[in-house]
């Protein structure tokens, strides 16, 4: 899951950014909502997470110019405990939630999943192909019950897949879906995280379509 975290407090920003890459998130992260608008414009986001009070505005009205071109982007609002008003503003003008500050890194994580699950019209917080079972919570996937060792990137690109299973994503599509704007990607990045998914799931389990990009294969019996 790539998100967007707009937040101009620096420790609060890295502490953010580096707990939620540990949940296993992609975080982009920016101070200011005039950095956050070109991005939102140019790069694909599952989720942001915006605080409302910024150097260069109200994170409010960002919010309002990502719901008024149509941008469904799932908004998860920071806002101080007593700010009722605009916790209230917010969720009117199209937010998906909202946590007041201080507040616990588990509980943003369990809140991204979940505006996440909705967002993709999903009600369960697995995913599952046939016998293949991913928990994006416990970071575990499963095969037949048995517990299937996947490395962080590895684990990125099945949840991607999972997420869509009959749609087919271009390699592209999941470099950015993987892999931050200052990442040094190899150019077969890709295709290796592919063939390791399939030496340990079975050769089918993801399809290539030559030229086009990949899908999951028929649901794992």
């Amino acid at each position: 899951m790539r998100v967007l975290l707009v937040e101009d407090d620096a420790m609060l920003l890295d502490g953010m950014r580096l707990g939620l890459k540990m949940h296993g998130f992609q975080v982009e992260a920016v101070s200011l909502l005039g950095d956050a608008e070109p991005a939102l414009r140019a790069t694909h986001f599952d989720a942001v997470v915006l605080d409302i009070m910024l150097p260069d505005g109200s994170g409010l009205d960002l919010l309002r110019q990502l719901r008024a071109r149509g941008d469904a982007t799932p908004v998860l609002l920071l806002t101080a405990r007593d700010a009722v008003e605009d916790r209230v503003e917010g969720l009117d003008l199209g937010a998906d939630d909202y946590l007041g500050k201080p507040f616990d890194l588990d509980e943003v994580a369990a809140r991204l999943r979940a505006i996440g699950r909705r967002a993709q019209g999903r009600p369960t917080p697995q995913l599952t192909w046939g016998a293949l079972v991913l928990d994006p919570a416990r970071r575990d996937v499963t095969l037949h019950g048995s517990r299937i060792a996947l490395s962080r990137r590895e684990f990125a690109v099945l949840e991607v897949l999972m997420e869509r299973p009959g749609v087919i994503l271009s390699r592209e599509e999941l470099q950015e879906r993987l892999y931050g704007w200052l990442d040094d990607v190899e150019s077969n990045a890709i295709e290796v995280h592919i063939h390791k998914l399939r030496h340990k799931l079975g050769r089918d389990a993801i399809r290539t379509l030559r030229g086009i990009g990949y899908r999951m294969g028929d649901p794992l019996a």
